[in-house]
């Protein structure tokens, strides 16, 4: 996996995840926003990744 430099809105991270699949980014940005309903779960979940995911 990795963050995306062509599919990117804030850091990359739901781009480069989708890439990484074969998804669409929309899609994975809108289970990201699903997803962020759980506690501990969105934001932090997607700062880590953003720090530990290289850029491609």
């Amino acid at each position: 996996m990795h963050r995306s430099s062509k599919h990117k809105i804030f850091g990359g991270v739901c781009g480069g995840i989708a890439e990484s699949l074969g998804w669409s980014p929309t899609l994975v940005r809108i289970l990201w926003l699903v997803a962020s309903a759980l506690p501990f779960v969105g934001i932090p979940l997607y700062i880590v990744l953003w720090i530990i995911l290289p850029l491609r």
